[in-house]
This record gives structure tokens, sequence and C-alpha cells, in this order.
């Protein structure tokens, strides 16, 4: 029994093989014979080809150099830029989602002398979507709840403002102001906005270095700012990198006026239909209200954008 088992085992592999040899003589590409005798399949047969990606000559983050000199600095630049080249549909996205969101976020930093370089800092740290970090880091510029009520955001179970873009962008701004007073130094100010002003001090202090290309520091950190830098460098130059976006297919800014509501509101959903809106698009535009309605004992005034409904519904 165990002889006829192994026979009819065998006949089966016997048969598997032969199955896989003919089919890959029958579909496999032809191949041309290389000029050291190897074989190399013709190009014609692939539709999609896997190159290197184009390094620039020279980078710099906020004004401040990039050391491509130096090979690990390079190489991580090169590893960057290629997972954001091949990961296509998420760079895709971020790509259309910028045009949206940059006008945006640029006034801001612009006002508070941060420099522009600083709005890659958001969209890597949320692709420009209001996510939920498994730590509890929220919104744009995923900021933890003490943080931002440190900054200046209002965060309660009615109102969160890490959810406001305006709002949060300016927080981040207060960050990155104080923490450039401490280190003089933007590339710094980004490893520190990833890593914590702790963990970067810890770092200096024990490898007795200031310069962030010179810190040896955790590969979350490690890859964030060369994140930043491919993210940077592909939305600069997107055809480079094999991404061909025609001006209709990057996401539009959102039309919206400003209502100002400094009283309690029983219902979001009634105040919507008041103003001919659906409940989902009221909270799209103010994501930060948190409940179906206000209390808001204090009687504070908040400003809430009222979307354009004609402008929104021809969007894209």
């Amino acid at each position: 029994m165990f002889l006829k088992k192994q026979i009819i085992v065998s006949i089966i592999v016997l048969c598997v093989a032969s199955s896989l040899l003919i089919g890959y003589l029958l579909f496999y590409p032809k191949t041309l014979q290389g000029s050291q005798g190897l074989s190399i399949a013709a190009s014609d047969k692939f539709s999609i080809q896997v190159r290197g990606v184009p390094l620039p000559k020279s980078l710099d983050f906020a004004g401040e150099s990039v050391p491509l000199e130096l090979y690990y600095v390079k190489e991580h630049l090169e590893w960057e830029l290629t997972v954001n080249t091949y990961w296509h549909s998420s760079t895709l996205l971020n790509l259309k989602r910028s045009s949206r969101w940059f006008p945006v976020i640029e006034p801001i930093l612009k006002q508070n002398n941060i420099p522009d370089d600083f709005k890659y800092l958001s969209l890597i740290e949320s692709g420009f979507q209001n996510v939920t970090s498994p730590v509890g880091a929220i919104g744009f510029w995923q900021f933890l709840k003490g943080t931002a009520i440190e900054y200046g955001l209002e965060v309660n179970q009615e109102v969160d403002e890490r959810y406001h873009v305006e709002k949060s962008t300016v927080a981040a701004c207060k960050y990155f102001t104080k923490a450039y007073e401490k280190y003089k130094s933007w590339t710094l100010v980004a490893a520190a906005y990833n890593a914590g002003s702790k963990g970067i001090d810890r770092q200096i202090e024990i490898q007795k270095e200031t310069n962030y290309y010179n810190l040896l520091l955790a590969d979350e950190t490690e890859r964030y700012v060369f994140r930043i830098l491919a993210l940077k460098t592909i939305i600069n130059q997107p055809l480079e990198y094999g991404f061909e976006l025609l001006p209709e297919d990057y996401y539009q800014p959102l039309p919206y006026k400003i209502e100002m509501v400094s009283t309690a509101i029983v219902s979001w959903a009634d105040y919507a239909k008041e103003r001919q809106l659906s409940y989902r698009l009221l909270k799209e535009f103010n994501p930060w209200l948190r409940q179906p309605d206000l209390k808001n004992p204090s009687l504070k005034t908040y400003e809430l954008k009222i979307p354009d409904i004609k402008a929104v519904s021809i969007l894209n």
C-alpha cells in the first residue's frame, strides 16, 4: 500500500512538473541572446518597465543643504524616492490632495515665519486625511491630546480642533517656532516633530552631534526627513517620476463662506437642513465638531465653514 501511494504521488508530481515546463515554453517571453551569453527577456513583452529613480544633483530642506555626497544620505534618499515612486496609489493620491490643501497651509506657514517646506510634514504625517494613529494622534498634523492643548487647541467631547486644519496648522507653527529657538536647525525641528524633543536631545547628548545628517537615529526618525525630501522632489517634478496628471486630475480647493455660532445648537442636522445642506456635508467641512449637537455652556464663538453648494457640486 505504501509503495502504491509513493508511485501515485510520483506520477502526480511528474504531471505537475511537465505542465509547468510546457507552460513556461509556450508562454514565457522570447529571449534575446546577450553579448556575454546571458538570456535577456525581450522588452516589448512587458507593459511595465521598472527603472532606477533619478536623483537630484542638489537638494535642500527649508534652505538647509542636504549633503548628497555622503553615501548613506544619497542611498536613504534613493530608498524613499524609490518607495514613493513605485507606491503608485499612495503617491498619486498625495499629488491630487496637495493641490487642495497646500493653498490652505502655505499662507499660515508664511504668516508664522515657518519655511514653506514644512507643508510636506503634514502630508507625510496624514496624507491630508483626518486619521487617528494607534497611539491616539489625530488630524492632519497628528497631535496627541496633551500636546494639542499645550499649543492652544480645544479638545473635548464636543469640539476637537486637532481636526481643524487651519487651527491645527497654527498650533504646529507654534511648535516649530519653539523647537527652532532650541535647535537652530529646521531639519532637526522636523526630526523632533517625529521623535519628540526629548528623544532628539538624548541622541545629541550621547553622540555629541548637532547636525541631523551626522546623527544615528531610530529607523522611523531616520526615514522621516528623507520621506519629506522624496515627496517634495516628486511633487515638484511629477513627470520625472512617472506621474502624468492633467490639471483636472488634481483636487481643487473647497469653496465656502464663514458663519459665526455663539449659542448652543440642539441639532446640527437641523442646522444643516435650514441651510439646504446635508448633515454629512456640514461635518465634512467642519470635522472638528464631534457630536450631533453643541451645548456650548460658555457661549464661545465658533467659525463654521458653510460650503458653497453650487461650486462643490461641480468640482472635478
